[in-house]
């Protein structure tokens, strides 16, 4: 039993999401490292720590306020299956794990703002705020058209920019560059999931870019927000910094995700493509840090 609980908190905490949240710091943190010559590591691991606890409290008040809001039906749902929706776990302790989760990241987050100073508080409150409202309120969203937007900005721009603050007490627009990049897989990981549950988004009143704009459209945004950050390397390795040309390693890898993306059938599959495209971000982030230190990223 006790094997199984823990099994339907990390269920509900949707591990294969979490790398979009790390990612963006080690980027950030490489940056400053290069531009100051030193890290602190104990920023580095609050800062972490402060990203991972606000994207588990994101994903367990989706999974409780989607439940709420009957948006979640598991007769006729293709996604992974939610754990208040199934009843694993009561929407009270889902909420209070929400609410914990926020909470112990808004008491790091004061830390790092006394490190850091207003920038970083104003980044922490609005992160804290967004998280709560991607599905709470009476406008969430996670029921717009602009959740990938929130991602790229949050997980894109907003954490590689913030981490390198943290680190060199400015910011730099290599760092705000690099995070515009990263955050453009990571909004094409909701992409995939918008594009998987359109049909019970719309029957819900869910008003996503896939409801909106048609999987025609979302087809298009998959594939510019996959492909993209590619084909902008060599204009910028053009520039003087070689380093922005290791994450080409991984541009077949993005090119078969996005053929996945317009060949499979709508349906469970796309759980998988969901993984692999956070995991994808995540290895282009990697090779940023590897540029980083083998070819400097300059403008």
């Amino acid at each position: 039993m006790p094997q199984r609980l823990v099994r339907h908190w990390l269920d509900a905490s949707r591990p294969r999401t979490l790398w979009v949240a790390v990612v963006p710091v080690l980027v950030g943190t490489a940056l400053a490292a290069q531009d100051s010559g030193r890290v602190s590591w104990a920023v580095f691991a609050v800062t972490i720590l402060a990203a991972l606890l606000i994207q588990v409290g994101t994903n367990l008040h989706n999974d409780v306020a989607d439940f709420e809001r009957g948006a979640d039906d598991p007769g006729t749902r293709l996604g992974p299956r939610r754990a208040t929706a199934e009843g694993w776990l009561s929407p009270a302790a889902v909420k209070r794990a929400a609410v914990l989760a926020f909470a112990a990241a808004g008491l790091l987050g004061l830390w790092l703002a006394w490190v850091g100073g207003w920038p970083i508080l104003a980044i922490g409150i609005a992160s804290i705020i967004c998280a709560w409202g991607y599905s709470g309120g009476a406008r969430p969203i996670a029921y717009s058209a602009l959740g990938e937007v929130f991602v790229w900005l949050f997980f894109g721009l907003a954490a590689v920019a913030g981490s390198y603050y943290l680190q060199a007490g400015r910011f730099d627009a290599v760092a705000l560059l690099a995070g515009g990049l990263l955050g453009m897989p990571a909004a094409a990981v909701l992409v995939v999931n918008n594009y998987r549950d359109r049909d019970n988004d719309r029957r819900a009143g869910r008003r996503t870019f896939a409801v909106v704009f048609g999987p025609g459209v979302s087809r298009m945004e998959y594939g510019l927000l996959m492909l993209l950050p590619f084909t902008v390397l060599p204009l910028l390795a053009l520039g003087g910094g070689r380093g922005w040309l290791w994450p080409l390693l991984v541009l077949p890898w993005a090119m078969l995700l996005v053929r996945r993306f317009l060949m499979e059938p709508v349906g469970p599959g796309f759980n998988a493509l969901l993984g692999d495209t956070a995991r994808l971000q995540f290895v282009y982030g990697l090779l940023l840090c590897v540029g980083v230190y083998f070819g400097g990223l300059r403008v």
